[in-house]
C-alpha cells in the first residue's frame, strides 16, 4: 500500500505577482525588454512603410507624409525611437549577463536604472539632433 503526500499550495511559477511573488525592478524591466521587442517590431514596419513612400514618389510619399507628421505618427515615432534606445541599453546589459558581470542584486538594481535612465536621454538626444538638423 503506497501513501500519497498531500499536495503542497505553492506556486507553480514565479511570475505569480502578489501573494506569492514579491514584485522586483528586475522583473518590469524584463517585461519592458519583451515588450519593446514586439514594439520594434511593429514600429519597424512603419518606418518601412514611410521608406516605401519615400522611394515610390512623391504622390505616394504625399499620402504618408502628414500621418507621420501629424501628432499620432509623431508620439509613434517617438515611441519607437524609446523602444529602440531602452532594447539597446537593456541588450548591452544582458551581454554583461552572458559574461557573468552584474548579477548580485544591488549591480543589477542600479543598472536597471541606468538602462532607464540613458535609454530616455539617447531619445532625447535623437529627437534634439533630429529637429536642429
Amino acid at each position: 500500500m503506497t501513501t500519497k503526500k498531500p499536495a503542497q499550495s505553492r506556486p507553480l511559477s514565479p511570475f505569480m505577482l502578489g501573494q506569492y511573488y514579491r514584485f522586483q525592478w528586475t522583473s518590469l524591466l524584463s517585461f519592458g525588454h519583451r515588450i519593446t521587442g514586439v514594439g520594434l517590431a511593429l514600429g519597424t514596419a512603419l518606418v518601412a512603410l514611410w521608406l516605401i513612400a519615400l522611394a515610390a514618389g512623391p504622390a505616394t510619399y504625399e499620402a504618408v507624409a502628414p500621418h507621420i507628421k501629424a501628432w499620432y505618427g509623431q508620439i509613434l515615432l517617438f515611441a519607437w525611437t524609446w523602444a529602440l534606445m531602452y532594447h539597446l541599453c537593456n541588450g548591452i546589459r544582458h551581454l554583461f549577463w552572458d559574461v557573468g558581470m552584474g548579477f548580485d542584486l544591488k549591480t543589477a538594481e542600479r543598472s536597471g536604472y541606468a538602462v532607464v535612465v540613458v535609454s530616455i536621454v539617447l531619445t532625447a538626444a535623437a529627437w534634439a539632433v533630429a529637429y536642429l538638423a
